[in-house]
Parts: structure tokens; C-alpha cells; sequence
């Protein structure tokens, strides 16, 4: 059988209020029929705070801190927790929810999606696999998460090596479009990451920062060799073709493409409106 060809855009390293604005221009481009499923890699610039599209972030967010550390900061239109991204690859798929290989359940098309970043681990000889949270507690704990952090509460399918998470990825469905994007970390500042959010005292925020380390890791902690950009875009690119049995065929936006995803970025994902009044 002939391999599908879908769309693949590089679009580098990009402001918050740009990226989530591209983000959504696919998906609306996807829904309207104008362009084929879509894999989309990116960073971000400035190192940028995004968080879920439910949190309540004047509980959960310091913003001395993301003001201190001269990030950028933008709602997601996805839900989930804080993410910090810094030194990471940035990745999004825009795919039909009636294409016939999507399951209709969340959680079933987040694990056939994520196969791509799973075969992206094994391109870099990593050993990552699918944890599925099994026990009562886990389960209680995907509804309701105690942590502000996203690669500190469990989801479904996660990826893990060695025990640990190494991606996080958040997925909604509008207009009969998945989006779904997450972060592949390279490398992780803990200090940076905590320094983030609000806890109710120092010891809290020392606990919580010391469990996190048995949770979540990066690329760079695990392998011998240090993995650049470069050679994440190289890896992830040919395990989202293997993952998903697709031939990803490289695209760049047009004038018009590039006018209305400033549009979004402008009138949208760049207003205190839809950051922090949420």
C-alpha cells in the first residue's frame, strides 16, 4: 500500500503568541480542506511559560519569577499544565478526527500519534516506552493533578525511559480537527522550572522538586553523547515517518498563510484577554 504524504513545517524558533497562532491556522486550514494532515516542529523565542487553556494561573503561576527570568508567557489552547520551553523540540500534528487510521477516543489517537515520538526516542537509541496509569490513585490523579507541572502529573501513554517521563504532550479537538503538541526535552533546568510556580511554602515547593526528579528526565541526562536541535529535528522527523507510516513532504507558508496566522498571533494568543483573564 502507498505511504500517505503529509505536510511538514519546520518553522524554527518562533515568539509564543506566533506559535499557537500557527497551531491553530493549521487546524483551521485542516478543517477547511485547505492543506493534508500536517507535522509541524518548533522552539520558541524568548524561552516562553506556556500553560493549559484551564488553568487558573493567578493561583498557580509566579510571575515575578517568569518576569525574572525574562520568559514569555501564552495560554494554550490545548489543556494540561505549565510547560517551560527552553531547551527542547516543540512538535504539533494537525490531523482529521475521521482519518481512518485516528481512533475516536483521546486517549487511543494521543497513543497512535505519540508512536512517532516513541520510534523519534529509538532513532537516538533510546529504550522508550508506552506507561499506562493502571492503579485507582493514578487514575484519580489524571482528573484531578496535584501539580501545576506538566511532566510532574501522569497522563495516559505517557513516554517513559527508564521510569521516567521524557515527553509531554497536550491534545484538543475543534471543528472535526486533533491538534496535538508537546515538548521533547533536551535538556531541563529544575531550578528554573520550580522557580515557576506558587506553593504554599519553601518545604512544599523542596518536595515536590525532589519527586519531580524521580518522574521526569531529559534527553541529555540519559544518553552519552549530547543531542543537539539538530539532531532531535533529524530523529523525530524519521520517527513520526516510521511511527506513522507517512512520507512527510516539507512545506513553507505563503504571504497570505504568513498575514493570517499574524492576524491570530495579534488579535489572539498576544492579549491579556485570552493570557491571563481566562
Amino acid at each position: 500500500m502507498e505511504k500517505e504524504t503529509w505536510r511538514f513545517i519546520d518553522s524554527g524558533f518562533q515568539s509564543p503568541a506566533y506559535n499557537m497562532a500557527l497551531d491553530e491556522a493549521l487546524l483551521n486550514w485542516n478543517s477547511q480542506k485547505l492543506i493534508p494532515p500536517t507535522i509541524r516542529f518548533y522552539g520558541w523565542n524568548p524561552p516562553t511559560l506556556s500553560v493549559g487553556y484551564f488553568q487558573n494561573i493567578h493561583k498557580e503561576i509566579n510571575f515575578d519569577a517568569v518576569k525574572d527570568h525574562n520568559l514569555g508567557f501564552v495560554r494554550r489552547p490545548t489543556g494540561g499544565r505549565g510547560v517551560l520551553h527552553d531547551q527542547e523540540l516543540t512538535y504539533s500534528v494537525i490531523v482529521p478526527e475521521d482519518h481512518p487510521e485516528m481512533p475516536t477516543t483521546v486517549t487511543e489517537a494521543y497513543r497512535v500519534i505519540s508512536e512517532g515520538i516513541l520510534q523519534g526516542f529509538r532513532e537516538l537509541g533510546l529504550d522508550a516506552y508506552f506507561a499506562i496509569p493502571r492503579s485507582d490513585k493514578e487514575k484519580a490523579e489524571l482528573k484531578n493533578p496535584r501539580s501545576s507541572v506538566c511532566f510532574d502529573a501522569p497522563s495516559w501513554y505517557e513516554l517513559v525511559v527508564e521510569g521516567r517521563k521524557v515527553a509531554g504532550s497536550a491534545q484538543t479537538r475543534q471543528k472535526g480537527v486533533i491538534l496535538q503538541h508537546g515538548s521533547i526535552l533536551l535538556d531541563l533546568d529544575e531550578d528554573k522550572l520550580f522557580d515557576l510556580f506558587l506553593y504554599p511554602n519553601e518545604r512544599v515547593k523542596e518536595r515536590m522538586q525532589k519527586s519531580f526528579k524521580k518522574k521526569a528526565v531529559a534527553i541529555n541526562e540519559l544518553i552519552e553523547n549530547p543531542v543537539t536541535i539538530e539532531d532531535a529535528r533529524k530523529a523525530f522527523k524519521t520517527g513520526f515517518e516510521k511511527g506513522l507510516n507517512v512520507t512527510l513532504e516539507p512545506y513553507e507558508l505563503n504571504e497570505k498563510e504568513e498575514k493570517e496566522v499574524l492576524k491570530i498571533a495579534a488579535d489572539k494568543y498576544s492579549t491579556d484577554k485570552w493570557n491571563y483573564k481566562r
